[in-house]
């Protein structure tokens, strides 16, 4: 009946999709929740486009990309400066000047590059092993204990010491006065949302809210010659090889009546072990200059948890030992089904960026598409 199912609405599978859609194929679109969009999906909550499953800020230096999604949406100019708060210190993130003044009290790049390499000598590390020694060859002892450590301990649910150095390697550190997160030639959000975006990129298919794969698997595996699947790549293979480990997130969402402004920033990182949470997003921030109720506002606290089974699958834990069976999986999946393509943060087990999901879509839909 169709020439591709997929499995999964989020961004992945809807630019998958789409190509598919321009290229007169016909697609059924199967997800499990009961709306569109995956992980990028934004509910419109009091005139606030609100970021249901954490902060998505788009950004690249793919200028196809770019054009890409500009052809689906207005994009606004926001600018990614989160801050951190330690124990009600506040501090500018990426790790720059204004950081490494204020914990320091240096002045010029050379004396934060000093005083980073002298605590990296005191510390021992030459090579770094692992998390902790990467991040201290990174920004020395001080904004590792500050800034580091309880967040990245949180987020992961183990000792830095006990996580893979490159976590750490994709941390921006910068040695000017510069409080843009992404170093990237464009970035920005959408106006209306990302869900607009995800409804542009299924126009033309059919799609099945609420609808779970695995409870109608035999009855959906006949319907398409090809598969495009965006679910975790070991749950297709019921565990058959064993169980990959993943990080969850819970959010708490809260409209503040009252007050138009909570914390003066779209997002605020709590690296301190003792907040339960990891970050405040205050969404209204997203978009900057937009009109809004004066007396409301709208913010969500993020935790992160282990991951069980029949729990929501957000950060593949990339590791040694999870990467292995990873692999074992994909070389699984080329023997047994050809015919399935798994593709996306949980399909391929990797983290990726927004701009990168898209490209390794379109390349995908150029490479099989006939």
């Amino acid at each position: 009946m169709y020439d591709y199912l997929i499995v999964g609405s989020g961004l992945f599978g809807a630019v998958f999709a789409h190509e598919a859609v321009w290229h007169s194929k016909s697609v059924l679109v199967v997800e499990k929740r009961a709306h569109i969009g995956g992980n990028i999906y934004t509910e419109n909550i009091h005139g606030i486009h609100v970021h249901s499953y954490g902060a998505h800020i788009f950004h690249t230096n793919n200028k196809r990309v770019w054009d890409f999604v500009n052809n689906l949406a207005d994009f606004n100019r926001f600018t990614n400066s989160p801050i951190a708060n330690y124990k009600g210190e506040i501090y500018s993130l990426p790790f720059n000047m204004y950081t490494f003044n204020k914990i320091w009290g240096v002045i010029t790049p050379e004396e934060a590059r000093e005083k980073i390499n002298s605590q990296r000598e005191a510390a021992g590390i030459t090579e770094p092993h692992n998390l902790e020694e990467q991040a201290i060859s990174l920004v020395g002892t001080d904004i590792y204990e500050k800034l580091i450590k309880g967040y990245t301990q949180k987020q992961w649910g183990r000792s830095c010491r006990e996580l893979p150095a490159f976590i750490i390697k994709r941390l921006p550190v910068r040695l000017k006065y510069d409080n843009n997160y992404f170093d990237a030639l464009y970035q920005g959000i959408p106006v209306n949302g990302y869900t607009s975006i995800i409804e542009k990129l299924l126009e033309g298919c059919e799609v099945r809210l609420s609808c779970d794969y695995f409870d109608h698997r035999a009855e959906l595996e006949g319907l398409a010659d090809r598969v495009i699947f965006t679910a975790p790549i070991d749950q297709y293979f019921d565990y058959e090889l064993g169980t990959l480990e993943y990080r969850t997130l819970r959010f708490e969402q809260e409209i503040l009546n009252g007050t138009s402004n909570f914390q003066g920033n779209a997002v605020v990182n709590y690296t301190d072990e003792d907040t339960p949470y990891m970050r405040i997003i205050e969404h209204k921030h997203f978009y900057p200059g937009l009109e809004l109720d004066e007396d409301l506002t709208v913010i969500t606290r993020e935790f992160s948890s282990e991951w069980h089974k029949g729990m929501e699958a957000y950060y593949p834990v990339n590791d040694a030992k999870n990467s292995r069976l990873y692999e074992a999986y994909r070389e699984l999946a080329a023997s047994r089904c050809p015919n399935v393509i798994f593709g996306g943060r949980l399909g391929e087990y990797k983290y990726y960026d927004m701009d990168v999901v898209i490209a390794k879509a379109m390349e995908l839909a150029e490479k099989i598409i006939a």
